[in-house]
């Protein structure tokens, strides 16, 4: 049987507290589409990690200025519009507060967010 489309208010969905601020996952459900979509609130304390199976892309949507996302320690300026792919292995965080819509292949699983001992909360 074919696949159904699925419409999804992402703002409806639940908000889960992840190590960029709010996150809010959808299509972790759906076989013909290997990966999943968030729309992530960042705030500003932002929390530096990795992944070692995850590719993500970021798509900016709104974000203060001045904006900014550190790659491996390199910090890039961002706007909206501008989108970023972040491999297997880069460490990431963003700077300032922003929404961004978060495509993540494969689905998303929190036991892939990894920190180096220096960023681990206390």
């Amino acid at each position: 049987m074919p696949a159904k489309p699925k419409v999804v208010d992402l703002t409806a969905l639940p908000g889960v507290t992840c190590p960029c601020g709010v996150a809010r996952r959808a299509f972790a459900d759906r076989d013909e589409f290997p990966g999943t979509v968030h729309l992530t609130e960042i705030s500003t304390d932002a929390r530096e990690h990795y992944h070692k199976e995850h590719t993500e892309i970021y798509i900016i949507l709104a974000c203060q200025p001045n904006a900014a996302i550190v790659l491996d320690g390199k910090e890039f300026p961002v706007a909206p519009q501008n989108a970023i792919l972040i491999p297997p292995g880069v460490r990431h965080r963003a700077v300032g507060q922003m929404t961004v819509l978060i495509l993540c292949t494969p689905n998303f699983d929190p036991a892939d967010e990894h920190f180096d001992a220096s960023t681990v909360p206390t």
